[in-house]
């Protein structure tokens, strides 16, 4: 069963942090930070559809003029989410630029930036054609975990400490679609554009009663079904997929309790392991976390599994022992809340 996004690190764990989420079969990503993002193509810049940024220190954010530049002139909407001040960080650095003749484009650039703070968010719109300056009055709403949600999908996030507020941050399936090979082929049909459209249908939770028209492509005679009774055919549905994204915090009781929460049962867990436990104090005093601290949160929430990143290049070379030693502290914690619970539960 393939789920429908497929997140990688878009850097070694030694650079700057950032999760590129690529959906399959669409020409669309969502990207975990903008760090040095040089060695992601045009191409897959372009996908992106939305940003979802934890904090604008340079390692996070440096990519944001990157991703502008090559999305600049295109007929585009991108969506960028951040903490408290992302509108003035955003603004701050549209400002270093002259857009005197962005008036010549053919194609309308549209920025849609959220800030996002402990009771509520912050929007505003931004055209290039305006020279970026805000189209709107800001939009202010209760903020109650959820950044974004479309059918079939939400991404939502738990403000951290880091010195300064962090986003944590997941994004979940509701289910996943699969199509059936066979279920097409017993019913004549062909794969194509038609089958993203039955997938959002679902994914709306349409009426299984309601019609669904089926046409595999321009001047193609059109079939009709009902909706639940081609989906009993042609699909399997499947528990949906979590992915949670952790980088950038101090370890102490909050945070732990809120990152437990927002990533708990993940298919898949990034979080950062900066340290060694035996330099803690150095992690505390630098608002990071060690490589036992994550592998015993990833325990805590008992996620099916977890990948370490964002080392301190002061272990250049020693990569495989913050693994080791995440992974350890992982498994004691399993166990020490198998000994407790008989499950494994926290």
């Amino acid at each position: 069963m393939r789920p429908s996004f497929h997140p990688r690190l878009i850097n070694g764990p030694f650079d700057d942090p950032g999760l590129y989420v690529p959906f399959l079969f669409q020409h669309r990503a969502m990207v975990f930070d903008l760090g040095d993002i040089t060695c992601l193509p045009a191409g897959d810049l372009l996908k992106i559809s939305h940003a979802f940024i934890t904090h604008t220190h340079m390692d996070h954010f440096i990519g944001f003029d990157r991703l502008l530049r090559t999305v600049l002139g295109r007929e585009k909407t991108l969506a960028l989410f951040g903490p408290e001040g992302f509108l003035k960080n955003v603004e701050g650095k549209l400002a270093g630029y002259a857009w005197n003749l962005v008036g010549n484009y053919n194609y309308p650039l549209n920025l849609e930036i959220t800030e996002v703070n402990s009771q509520s968010t912050i929007y505003r719109r931004y055209r290039c054609r305006d020279k970026f300056i805000a189209a709107n009055a800001s939009v202010e709403q209760p903020f109650n975990g959820v950044l974004y949600e479309e059918p079939g999908l939400t991404v939502t996030a738990a403000i951290l400490d880091h010195g300064i507020p962090c986003l944590g941050l997941a994004i979940k399936e509701d289910f996943h679609v699969n199509i059936l090979k066979d279920g097409l082929k017993k019913l004549g049909l062909e794969p194509g554009p038609w089958l993203a459209d039955f997938k959002q249908a679902l994914y709306r939770k349409s009426d299984p009663e309601s019609e669904f028209e089926q046409r595999s492509g321009p001047g193609q005679k059109a079939r009709h079904y009902r909706l639940g009774e081609l989906a009993a055919k042609i699909a399997l549905i499947t528990a949906g997929q979590k992915i949670g994204y952790i980088t950038d915090v101090a370890y102490n009781q909050s945070n732990a309790e809120r990152i437990v929460d927002l990533v708990e049962e993940s298919d898949q867990l990034f979080i950062e392991a900066a340290f060694f436990d035996t330099d803690k104090d150095i992690a505390a005093e630098k608002n990071h976390l060690t490589a036992g601290q994550a592998g015993m949160l990833a325990a805590m929430a008992r996620v099916k599994n977890f990948s370490v990143f964002h080392f301190s290049p002061r272990y250049t070379g020693e990569e495989q022992r913050l693994r080791q030693e995440a992974r350890l502290a992982y498994e004691k914690q399993k166990t020490r809340l198998h000994a407790v619970t008989g499950s494994g539960g926290r």
